[in-house]
């Protein structure tokens, strides 16, 4: 039979389980190592195990929703089987715990972001703020963006950063694309599916958002390419404009030192749906 761990990755996050006295651990390394000897032995015995990431809050407040003693291991296991049905989990494949613990908590960020996204997708719909637009037509829009900008971009592996201001934070989505063979490219996923929603979500509120494209192609140099969100669509920026965007602090306004090896050039122009 499969089976999920939920890990507590953060030792902010131990901490704060270490007020229940079922709580056995008090250690947040020796806990780390006996997790990874509990995955090991599950590999080892052939059982097909996902990891998912334990978060204290969430899990009190399913408690509280589900009228469930916290302090008990069968409500951890119980809001366990919850996080395994929602996804946001990484398959074990025999992975040092230190390599296990960064992508657990890459693929929780980016189960927020996506579920955050959607939700403005869903509101924005409701109030009517697409105006001629609508959501699922943003999102079909934002699929053909995305393919457009890759097939432009050609051969080499692609490196994609979707950044699009919302309710005073930033939705930011990252993907990776695989063009070095014959065949449509390898977008993975799902990173793929957030990374259109999050797009979408530019297109639909009409926010100024961004797309960053950085290719690695074999004994050439690395090439970055922007195009800014604009009236639905993409708008391919400038070579100085990408330069200035990648070479300036975005916090202090400062200017920052070209990446040694990298050519910056302007966006390409992508023909826009019907």
């Amino acid at each position: 039979m499969p089976s999920t761990v939920a890990l507590l990755a953060d030792e902010r996050d131990f901490t704060a389980m270490r007020r229940y006295a079922s709580f056995a651990f008090d250690d947040h390394g020796a806990y780390l190592r006996q997790m990874e000897g509990l995955l090991r032995a599950l590999a080892a015995k052939g059982v097909h195990t996902t990891v998912a990431l334990f978060d204290p809050v969430a899990y009190e407040e399913f408690c509280a929703d589900t009228r469930l003693d916290p302090d008990t291991p069968a409500s951890r296991t119980r809001y366990t089987a919850e996080l395994a049905a929602a996804g946001g989990t990484v398959t074990y494949a025999g992975q040092p715990i230190d390599r296990l613990v960064p992508r657990l908590i890459g693929v929780a960020e980016e189960q927020a972001t996506w579920e955050y996204a959607t939700a403005l997708l869903s509101r924005a719909a409701h109030r009517g703020d697409c105006r001629d637009d609508t959501a699922r037509a943003a999102f079909d829009r934002a699929g053909a963006a995305l393919r457009a900008v890759v097939e432009a971009a050609g051969p080499g592996v692609h490196h994609l950063v979707c950044s699009v201001p919302a309710d005073g934070t930033s939705l930011v989505a990252v993907l990776h694309a695989d063009a070095r063979e014959a065949g449509p490219p390898k977008l993975a996923e799902p990173s793929a599916l957030v990374f259109r929603t999050v797009l979408a979500c530019g297109f639909a509120l009409r926010s100024p958002g961004g797309l960053v494209l950085r290719t690695i192609v074999a004994d050439t140099p690395e090439t970055v390419r922007g195009w800014a969100q604009q009236d639905g669509w993409l708008r391919p920026l400038s070579e100085a404009e990408v330069f200035t965007a990648y070479c300036t602090d975005a916090e202090t306004g400062e200017p920052i030192p070209p990446e040694h090896g990298v050519e910056y050039r302007a966006g390409i122009p992508l023909d826009r749906p019907e």
